[in-house]
């Protein structure tokens, strides 16, 4: 994964799916939304598990990359079986790969079966891939020291969004909110991860004062000083908050403008003759309940009226 293409491949597939969560989302919402329940993934019309079976088809090629086609040797160990200190990250890197694997997988063996936890497990696997996730990029084996390593930092935010959010969807299945921050975050975690790839493994954009050194079998960005480390690492700061402001525009639009297509204006249609007909009702009522009372004070002339607090008699008001 310490290459661009290893940052951009998975990058990529990340950013589709959590684009393909959102679309779906909205959409699931503005159709429904008063019946609106969050799924843990979305069939297509053709395919019913091609979202997963896509999970599983990129890890396992993620998996063949950092154990088989990566390595020198086409092996992860040495002669003597050991693990080298430079292929530990291989090891990490596929551990995350297996994980999105067995959700998927696993996945789609709950969803044939008929069963009412069979949604809070499915959500229940993702957060336990995201946890993952989020604890190997934490206890990386590689030096993710200066620019490199604030990179890793700022995507383990966005990991943590994600599986936070996951874990909240198992209890707030109707909450439309924890569902769109969840695909927004996910969408995130694919959009850094590629611009990590281009701004760490692409010389021309290497902060100045910076370089790319040759460690242990893959490059990694070192800087000359303090100070440029310093410069390059609030950089990435910078950008990474730019890009913030930029996914939360995006997601925000993407809701309006989906909302405009799916949603449209809900007009609701009376009838004239029914409302006239009821109309018509209420006044001959209306009448019928003034005649009654007319008719109550005229056989009743010993009838009392009311001022206030105190009582009197016609007889009363004539004296």
């Amino acid at each position: 994964m310490g290459t661009l293409v290893g940052h951009v491949a998975p990058g990529f597939g990340f950013l589709i799916i959590g684009l393909w969560h959102l679309f779906n989302h909205i959409k699931l919402h503005v159709q429904n939304p008063n019946s609106y329940i969050s799924p843990p993934w979305f069939p297509t019309s053709k395919y019913k598990y091609l979202e997963l079976f896509i999970i599983m088809l990129a890890s396992t090629a993620s998996i063949s990359m950092e154990l088989i086609i990566g390595p020198d040797r086409h092996t992860p160990f040495d002669p003597d079986g050991t693990i080298p200190s430079n292929h530990l990250h291989n090891f990490e890197h596929s551990s995350i790969s297996m994980t999105f694997f067995v959700y998927a997988a696993f996945a789609i063996i709950l969803d044939k079966i008929e069963n009412q936890s069979k949604f809070a497990l499915t959500q229940l696997l993702a957060s336990i891939a995201f946890g993952q996730q989020l604890l190997l990029f934490h206890l990386h084996s590689a030096d993710h020291m200066g620019p490199e390593g604030q990179y890793h930092l700022l995507l383990q935010i966005v990991i943590f969004i994600s599986l936070s959010t996951t874990l909240l969807g198992i209890p707030m299945q109707k909450n439309f909110l924890v569902s769109f921050v969840r695909s927004l975050s996910i969408f995130f975690q694919g959009l850094w991860l590629m611009v990590m790839g281009f701004m760490l493994w692409t010389p021309e954009l290497i902060s100045k004062g910076c370089f790319m050194n040759n460690e242990e079998g893959h490059k990694v960005v070192r800087c000359t000083d303090h100070e440029s480390l310093h410069r390059a690492v609030s950089l990435v700061n910078i950008l990474f908050s730019w890009f913030l402001i930029g996914v939360t525009v995006f997601g925000v639009s993407f809701y309006l403008i989906l909302t405009k297509l799916f949603g449209g204006n809900k007009v609701r249609y009376f009838s004239l003759g029914n409302e006239e007909e009821e109309e018509r009702e209420n006044v001959e009522k209306f009448n019928d309940d003034v005649e009654s009372q007319k008719g109550s004070l005229v056989g009743n002339p010993k009838s009392f009226i009311h001022v206030g607090k105190k009582t009197f008699s016609p007889i009363d008001i004539e004296r």
